[in-house]
């Protein structure tokens, strides 16, 4: 039977139960960035999921516990999961989909550390329009030709799912996934969320351009391309998530126990 854990476990990490201190601080991120989800309207009640791979693993990843609010998720109440869905510490409420959908992603691209799957609705009209996004303003421009498209399955509650989840987002650093809703990827928590959050910031910018009824100025491809070049020099998460962690501080330091 798997343990479930809880804080004392984890108060001297690398100690109890066999957890690194490379494992805590990857709880710690991914407790943040649920945090962060139900700040900026990401989240979705109890379900959607954010998964990061266990430092010093190919296909471990932890995952939040089904049935809790994200603004509920801690470092000590995420659960650790293999790549065929055992799990390994906590309880064995688990999110089907969440499973499949992750593990795709995990279990293929081991660039890909952290996994956002949200139904923002900000942006969810872009995934029901056949053209998808268009790219219409400079930030956006930092995610120009690194948003793939993956069609609508139904719910993802089948493996065989998986392998075209992998394909889809492979060279990407978002999904968009018709009908349905996003993922966002990253090597680490702050280029991910960043990734979610100009994703979403662009679907946003699109609905409210088409809402207004008038004619959209969509540049060129070759200032497209130029300005995802410049955007190289400021990599997505680097400047930001220091900012962000004292921000989900600031209103509730509780997601590091």
């Amino acid at each position: 039977m798997a343990k479930e854990l809880n804080a004392d476990d984890f108060a001297t990490a690398g100690g109890h139960a066999n957890i690194s201190p490379e494992e805590w601080q990857a709880r710690v991120d991914l407790a943040a960035l649920y945090r962060l989800a139900n700040m900026y309207h990401y989240d979705d009640l109890i379900w959607n999921h954010i998964t990061m791979r266990v430092p010093g693993t190919d296909h471990q990843f932890l995952l939040n516990r089904f049935g809790l609010l994200y603004n509920e998720v801690t470092a000590s109440n995420l659960i650790k999961i293999d790549e065929t869905g055992k799990v390994l510490y906590g309880p064995s409420d688990v999110n089907t989909a969440g499973f499949v959908i992750h593990s795709a992603i995990h279990n293929a691209h081991h660039d890909m550390k952290v996994v956002l799957h949200a139904h923002a609705p900000a942006g969810l009209a872009i995934t029901a329009l056949k053209d998808g996004l268009d790219f219409l303003t400079q930030d956006a421009s930092m995610l120009y030709g690194d948003i793939g498209y993956h069609d609508w399955e139904g719910l993802s509650l089948t493996l065989e799912e998986r392998d075209r989840l992998a394909a889809n987002i492979k060279g990407k650093k978002c999904l968009i996934m018709r009908n349905h809703g996003f993922l966002a990827v990253g090597e680490t928590a702050g280029e991910a969320f960043m990734n979610l959050y100009y994703t979403i910031r662009a679907c946003r910018v699109m609905i409210d351009a088409l809402s207004t009824g008038l004619p959209l100025d969509k540049s060129t491809k070759d200032i497209w391309n130029l300005a995802h070049r410049q955007y190289n020099d400021f990599p997505l998460g680097k400047y930001e998530w220091p900012a962000l962690l004292r921000q989900v501080g600031r209103v509730d330091p509780l997601y590091k126990y």
